[in-house]
């Protein structure tokens, strides 16, 4: 199904130039960014904005309207990324941005509207068992090396002695990225985004990317896919093998893809979301990085609706789909995953 076009009048270059403006955007808000998500899978893209008296643009909010079999239709901002939410001047914006969101997501019968957000929207129903955890980065490597634990200073060293090469790039490491990434969200229970949302999304944004491998005698054993924003750098999917876990694989992954991003100048890493207390959160706290909330806003859930976790039922699916044989879970993962809610 081809893109649909957007629902505000607004140009590329005029949604960009206020989004470059705003001191919490993300990268995500860009307009490149949700026409990747919507066109990557033919879904709707929904972008609402509003304007000051005399036209000039005084907010934003882009959206993705998600399908699925399962969980029905929902309108997000933004879907398979960790933020999204309105962008105003004000909260008066904000909250005309929300009551639009509302209306938009009623007139397309959806299930839910979900807007990940990063500032909390007082009298709206919110998710908040998720947080980013965030390193701000110092100057160089060396410094970033003083500043560490000597338990992780070890655990980063054990994978020299597996002679590890690491290679940094675009699309051309796909090849390598995507097998590991793929095994990993199978022991994970998580079914598996299709190859081509990577592949898609390099060619289409790769100024906004890099790949990075870790090859262990010549077979990708650890790889990430970074985002850059700004002084910033996001580990939004990163994954190891498990049976090469001993070698400590994973720590040297992490250590590239931090002293990559100081080389480059950003300012803060991004180690992306985690629900708090779960093994993810505390590997990435040993880094030295911080928690930051995150707000999930529900401005259609009626009091009483359940909105954090994944329940009991979507647990039961992910212990299942871990003991799949991997060739069975990615050959399905890529047909499922599109529409999945995280």
């Amino acid at each position: 199904m081809p893109n649909r076009a957007p629902a505000a009048d607004v140009a590329a270059v005029e949604w960009d130039a206020f989004v470059a403006s705003h001191p919490r955007a993300t990268l995500y808000h860009t307009w490149r960014w949700s026409e990747f998500a919507g066109q990557v899978f033919g879904f709707e893209v929904v972008r609402l904005v509003e304007r000051r008296a005399d036209g000039r643009l005084s907010g934003v909010l882009p959206m993705v309207l998600q399908s699925s079999a399962v969980f029905g239709r929902r309108l997000v901002s933004l879907p398979f990324f960790n933020y999204g939410g309105p962008l105003g001047e004000s909260v008066a914006v904000e909250k005309a941005l929300i009551d639009q969101a509302a209306r938009a997501a009623g007139a397309r019968r959806v299930s839910r509207l979900e807007l990940r957000d990063t500032v909390s929207r007082p009298g709206r129903r919110t998710r908040t068992d998720k947080v980013t955890l965030e390193l701000a980065l110092p100057d160089s490597a060396a410094a970033l090396g003083k500043s560490l634990g000597s338990k992780l200073r070890s655990q980063v060293r054990r994978a020299d002695r597996e002679s590890p090469e690491v290679v940094q790039g675009s699309v051309e490491l796909i090849d390598e990225f995507y097998p590991v990434f793929a095994a990993t969200m199978r022991d994970l229970g998580t079914p598996v985004y299709p190859k081509r949302f990577f592949t898609d999304m390099l060619a289409a944004l790769t100024s906004d990317c890099t790949v990075v491998v870790v090859r262990l005698r010549g077979r990708p054993a650890a790889a990430a896919l970074l985002t850059h924003w700004r002084d910033r750098t996001e580990i939004p999917w990163a994954a190891s093998l498990h049976e090469l876990r001993a070698t400590s694989v994973n720590m040297r992954l992490y250590w590239e893809c931090i002293v990559h991003a100081i080389e480059r100048g950003s300012r803060v890493f991004d180690f992306g979301r985690s629900t708090v207390d779960a093994g993810t959160y505390r590997f990435k706290l040993q880094w030295g990085s911080q928690p930051r909330p995150l707000y999930w806003i529900y401005p259609m859930e009626p009091a009483g609706v359940q909105v954090g976790g994944r329940g009991p039922l979507v647990e039961r699916a992910q212990a299942v789909w871990a003991r799949l044989p991997r060739p069975v879970a990615n050959a399905l993962g890529p047909l499922i995953s599109p529409g999945l809610p995280w």
